[in-house]
């Protein structure tokens, strides 16, 4: 069964098709309308998922769902997206979900859209070698996710939002949340573009608009900041060291916080800007270490401007789940990805198949839900003879991608001694290989969370309930997609 994910930012559309291995089929792009409000972006929203599906080749009749990465406060529950500040008129709670649906017929998942762009880089892309990462994504705005002990963070529902710490508390520029001196204020492309127009309007000469007509847009897009980069523009220079200087200082104070192995930079103008933008931020983030000399690694995300839409389209396994859709649900090359799963899918959600999760590529981390505490299995009562002692034998095959085993999928030990049967062998280290990352790196396990303990993460990847299912080993895509021009 087939798969549609969108991208919705405050510029584009990115509309991608994929097949139950994530591979795309078909795409679709366009500009993010400007007028008509809501109603608008849900038209524009429409026409791009039809669009999307002919260029595959299919009818909207084989497109099991659609999911959508929408900026602004989502309510996953109810379908709605509010205080979307960076789209038209878009302040009120809006029935995206529901619009979309009854336009295509098709059921519709809404999600963050930084945080399934994030998700997405932890299952396909950059991500899959860290237990721990923070992503920050630079487009029309500035947003984040984080990954701890492999699983997204959620919070009370607004956490990740990284474009909003702040970096400068008295005299910084206006933020689009209504403060000052946010990240998102110096890094933001919306933010940026203001304060070009501004500098234009004092007098300071720039390319940046010339190019946005000679391209025939209506903003200055990452594209456009590009360019302007590339023909040593001034003004371009200039704010883009600030936007750099901003996000060393929210980026070097969040790892202070969090210590994660990882920082994973996407988004559109991250994208555009490439490598050299990462390393400066690298370098600006390194100054504000308590510890600079353990780091994080800071990486260029993998999937390039496709990171959102494929995460969008792995919100859909969430419908597989709560809908039981057989056909989807056997089709899953790996268990489903949850960002905020209603009730009903969280009480019936089962813990991954350990044997299955050993064999998994390293393209694809799995990690189990986690249904109750992990406790250690009860230590035999009888000694192995004393002539053999026998390791707890908790085979490899159980989980080798994950630091936490699940309770359901560990072997206790047989005719063990007493003192030598811990319940529990997960491996304490994990490898770090793999392209776009230079050599290796060790990631400290999670520990086990106390029996009966709240948690207010997500794991990264869940298994369907309700249906036992033996995973298809994952086939990813080959090649990392490449960034539209």
């Amino acid at each position: 069964m087939l798969r549609a994910g969108v991208d919705l930012g405050g510029t584009k559309i990115q509309t991608v098709i994929v097949d139950p291995l994530n591979r795309r089929l078909g795409e679709d792009r366009r500009p993010t309308p400007t007028k008509g409000g809501p109603d608008g972006v849900v038209d524009a929203i429409a026409e791009s998922v039809r669009a999307a599906a002919s260029n595959a080749g299919v009818e909207l009749s084989e497109i099991v769902g659609v999911g959508i990465g929408s900026p602004g406060q989502i309510d996953v529950e109810a379908g709605t997206v509010a205080n979307a500040g960076n789209l038209p008129r878009w302040t009120d709670p809006f029935p995206l979900a529901g619009a979309l649906t009854k336009r295509l017929g098709i059921s519709t998942a809404l999600g963050n859209d930084v945080q399934v762009a994030v998700n997405a880089e932890v299952r396909l892309g950059a991500g899959r070698h860290y237990n721990s990462l923070l992503g920050v994504f630079c487009g029309t705005g500035v947003g984040g996710g984080v990954v701890i002990g492999n699983e997204i963070w959620l919070g009370k529902g607004a956490a990740g939002e990284i474009g909003h710490v702040v970096v400068e508390a008295e005299g910084g520029p206006p933020c689009s949340c209504g403060k000052t001196g946010c990240m998102e204020a110096y890094a933001g492309r919306a933010a940026m573009e203001t304060e070009a127009r501004r500098l234009k309007k004092s007098g300071k000469k720039t390319a940046l608009f010339k190019i946005m007509k000679k391209k025939k847009r209506t903003r200055v897009t990452s594209g456009v900041w590009a360019k302007a980069l590339k023909k040593d523009d001034k003004v371009t220079k200039k704010l883009i060291n600030r936007a750099v200087w901003a996000l060393g200082q929210g980026i070097g104070s969040s790892v202070n916080l969090l210590d994660v192995d990882a920082v994973i930079i996407g988004g559109g103008l991250g994208i555009r800007l490439g490598q050299p933008f990462v390393n400066d931020i690298e370098s600006a983030m390194t100054s504000r270490l308590l510890k600079p000399a353990n780091p994080p690694r800071v990486v260029l995300a993998e999937l390039g401007d496709y990171g959102g839409a494929l995460g969008a389209a792995l919100l859909v396994e969430e419908i597989a789940a709560a809908e039981q859709v057989p056909e989807l649900a056997a089709s899953m090359p790996e268990p489903a990805t949850v960002i905020a799963p209603p009730e009903e899918a969280r009480a019936s959600a089962p813990g991954s198949d350990a044997a299955d999760a050993a064999v998994e590529a390293p393209a694809a981390k799995v990690a189990a839900r986690r249904i109750a505490p992990a406790k250690k299995a009860p230590a035999p009562t009888k000694k192995a003879p004393a002539t053999k002692k026998a390791p707890a034998t908790i085979s490899p095959a159980k989980r080798t991608v994950v630091t936490q085993a699940n309770p359901a999928a560990s072997t206790p030990a047989a005719k063990a001694p007493a003192a030598k049967s811990p319940a529990r062998k997960a491996p304490a280290k994990k490898a770090a290989a793999g392209s776009g990352v230079a050599g290796t790196r060790k990631a400290a396990t999670s520990p086990a969370p106390k029996a009966g303990a709240p948690s207010r993460t997500r794991k990264a990847a869940a298994k369907p309930p309700a249906r036992k299912v033996t995973p298809v080993r994952p086939q990813p895509d080959p090649s990392p997609p490449t960034t539209p021009s």
